[in-house]
């Protein structure tokens, strides 16, 4: 289903299925409304689509349409992201999504709850939904350095070592904007820093799709 009007996303700042959309319009020049949804409001996302679950884009015509991957194909009628690739390498890349991300969430969620997306009332909404997982924040803090030296070691083996100098690619794909989105969260711990390799390939995705993490704190 191809829609080209000006469209409406709910979106988590912090989230990276939601940052996905957000890097993939950059690129692709899609004009959307930004709506940065409370992460205890459950009511808006259920109304939509039935769950709460985003991001959610909806069109001018009051149609709604979630899964960022799907968001994403729906918006690129030219074929720009390279989805042949993302066919050819989904096994490897959604091994390395799975291993990264989970660290990623040890470390950041302890972090992101302090960031001005959240209010009192949504941080202890989120934390209590996140510690049914993950056990208390206070823990992963404790544990931090542990999840540090495993995501360096991950993406020393996993990613650098992969790209060329894209994910497996001279070009850039689909496949970059989901790992850039499952790590951009961690440029918000302090106690950790991406090598210079990893580093300068994120830089890179965010000066292709003209990306601004923090974009809608100052709306």
């Amino acid at each position: 289903m191809q829609y080209n009007s000006v469209m409406k996303l709910y979106h988590y700042v912090h989230c990276p299925f939601c940052v996905r959309v957000r890097l993939g319009f950059g690129f692709l020049g899609t004009k959307y409304e930004s709506v940065v949804t409370a992460y205890d409001d459950e009511t808006t996302p259920i109304k939509l689509t039935g769950k709460k679950m985003l991001p959610i884009v909806q069109y001018d015509d009051g149609v709604a349409q979630n899964e960022s991957l799907d968001i994403l194909k729906a918006q690129d009628t030219a074929g720009l992201l390279g989805w042949d690739e993302l066919a050819k390498n989904t096994e490897s890349l959604n091994e390395l999504l799975d291993k990264s991300g989970a660290l990623v969430h040890n470390l950041a969620m302890p972090y992101w709850i302090w960031t001005p997306e959240f209010n009192e009332s949504s941080r202890k909404y989120f934390q209590t939904k996140k510690e049914v997982k993950r056990g208390p924040f206070k823990n992963l803090v404790h544990n931090q350095q542990s999840f540090v030296v495993e995501l360096t070691k991950l993406l020393e083996k996993s990613l650098i070592s992969e790209l060329k100098p894209f994910y497996k690619s001279d070009k850039f794909t689909i496949m970059d904007i989901m790992i850039a989105a499952h790590l951009w969260g961690m440029y918000v711990v302090p106690e950790f820093r991406f090598c210079e390799a990893v580093d300068n390939y994120l830089q890179k995705i965010k000066t292709l799709t003209h990306f601004n993490y923090h974009e809608d704190y100052w709306r």
